[in-house]
């Protein structure tokens, strides 16, 4: 599979007068949370409230600031969660996308609503 971009809209409910900001992001199902840049954390006047132990593609453990809370919204399906702040381009990732109820499609490489559920996201609780 390739490389997999969409636009996502973000946004913090705590400041509903930021305009959101509107980017194309990396979709990446191995990364688990939702990754912004320190400008985008900046911006949107997101308040760190810890920092947290991560794991990152080299094996070695950082410390990453989690900000928070923050609204993504993908073609009106909408997740609020934290954010990791790490890197240089926004990175969707697992639990923000199952949470809207979005998927990867291979063969288009692109993201999709899941087409069980095509017009509302929903959720499985067990």
């Amino acid at each position: 599979m390739g490389v997999v971009k969409t636009l996502i809209k973000l946004s913090n409910p705590q400041f509903p007068e930021i305009h959101p900001l509107e980017i194309e992001c990396l979709v990446v199902t191995g990364v688990l949370h939702l990754c912004i840049t320190e400008s985008q954390a900046i911006q949107l006047k997101l308040n760190e409230f810890e920092k947290r132990p991560v794991t990152l593609a080299d094996g070695i453990v950082h410390q990453i600031p989690s900000v928070g809370p923050i609204k993504i919204d993908w073609q009106g399906r909408v997740s609020f969660s934290a954010a990791m702040v790490l890197g240089n381009q926004c990175l969707l990732g697992a639990i923000p996308m199952e949470d809207m109820d979005i998927m990867i499609h291979p063969a288009r490489q692109c993201v999709i609503a899941n087409p069980l559920h095509p017009n509302i996201p929903a959720s499985v609780a067990y």
